[in-house]
C-alpha cells in the first residue's frame, strides 16, 4: 500500500490559479504526493505586465498585484525543492487559445497529464441586485465556468489517449446555498456543479473522474480583505466556529485525485467546516 507521500507518483498536474490562497497550497499538496505540478496564473512576479493584467480582472487582482502577493514562480521553487519537476505559465482561462497552447507545452514538456485543477475564480463582486455591474457579471462567468470549460475542453483529448485523468472543479458553498449579495458568483458556483455532473458522466467511459470540491470559509489572503464583521458572522455559523485553512481543501483534492478515489466521480465534496448545517 502507498504511503501519502508517494500517492501521485509519476503524475503530472496543472493547477490554475495558483498564485496564492487555494490554488498555491493545491499544487504544493499534489506535488507533497509525489506529482509533478504545472502552477499557472495571470500573474507572475517575473512578468512586467502583471500590472495590466490585474486591471483587466479587477479589484481584487489589482490589490494582489499592488501588494505583491502573488507567488506563482516561488511556488515552483518550493515544488522543485521538494524533488519535483514544475514549471510556471502564464495562463488566461477565459483565453480559449492560450489554453490550448499552455496544455500543448505541457505535454510536450512532462509528457502527459494526469490532473487538472479548475481553480482559478474571480470573488469581489459584492452587491445587491440593483447594483450589480453587468460587466463583472460577465466577467465571473468567463472565468468561473467557461474557464473551467476551456481548460477541460483542452485536456480532455490528452487523458482519453492516455487511458485516464482526475478533474477537480473548485464550488462554494455560495453555489449550495446562495450568497446575500453574490448573485454572479454563487450562479458560477452552482453552474460548476452541474458541469461536474455532466462531465462526470462523459469521462466515465474513458477512466476521466471529475468531481467538485465545495469549500466553505477558508483562511486565505482574499478572506482576509474582507469586512471583518461579516468574516465574524459567517465563521460563527460554522459548527465548527472558526475558519478553515487552504490545506483542509488540498488535503481533500489529493484524496480525489489519487488512485484510492478510483471509483468516485461527480460528486460535490462539502469541504465546508458545517456551515450548510442548521447551527445555532
Amino acid at each position: 500500500m502507498s504511503s501519502w507521500n508517494d500517492l501521485l507518483k509519476g503524475k503530472v498536474a496543472l493547477v490554475t490559479g495558483a498564485s496564492r490562497g487555494i490554488g498555491r497550497s493545491d499544487a504544493l499538496a499534489l506535488a507533497e504526493a509525489g506529482a509533478d505540478v504545472i502552477v499557472t496564473d495571470i500573474l507572475l512576479e517575473s512578468d512586467e505586465s502583471s500590472e495590466q493584467e490585474a486591471e483587466k480582472f479587477g479589484p481584487m487582482a489589482q490589490v494582489m498585484q499592488s501588494t505583491d502577493v502573488v507567488y506563482t514562480n516561488q511556488t515552483v521553487q518550493e515544488i522543485e525543492q521538494m524533488g519535483r519537476r514544475s514549471k510556471a505559465y502564464k495562463m488566461d482561462v477565459t483565453n480559449q487559445e492560450q489554453v490550448k497552447e499552455v496544455v500543448n507545452k505541457v505535454v510536450e514538456e512532462f509528457g502527459q497529464i494526469d490532473i487538472l485543477v479548475n481553480n482559478a475564480g474571480t470573488l469581489d463582486h459584492i452587491s445587491q441586485i440593483e447594483l450589480q455591474r453587468d460587466e463583472f457579471w460577465e466577467r465571473d462567468f468567463n472565468v468561473n465556468v467557461t474557464g473551467a470549460y476551456h481548460c477541460t475542453k483542452a485536456v480532455w483529448p490528452y487523458m482519453k489517449n492516455q487511458g485516464g485523468g482526475s478533474i477537480i472543479n473548485m464550488s462554494s458553498v455560495a453555489g449550495t446555498l446562495g450568497g446575500f449579495g453574490q448573485a454572479s458568483y454563487s450562479a458560477t458556483k452552482g453552474a460548476l456543479l452541474s458541469f461536474t455532473k455532466s462531465m462526470a458522466l462523459e469521462g466515465a467511459r474513458h477512466h476521466i473522474n471529475v468531481n467538485a470540491i465545495i469549500p466553505g470559509i477558508i483562511d486565505t489572503e482574499s478572506f482576509r480583505l474582507g469586512n471583518p464583521e461579516m468574516n465574524e458572522r459567517m465563521i460563527n455559523r460554522t459548527a465548527f466556529k472558526k475558519p478553515g485553512k487552504p490545506e483542509d481543501i488540498s488535503n481533500a483534492i489529493t484524496f480525489l485525485v489519487s488512485d484510492k478515489a478510483a471509483y468516485i466521480t461527480g460528486v460535490g465534496l462539502q469541504v465546508s467546516g458545517g456551515i450548510e448545517l442548521f447551527t445555532f
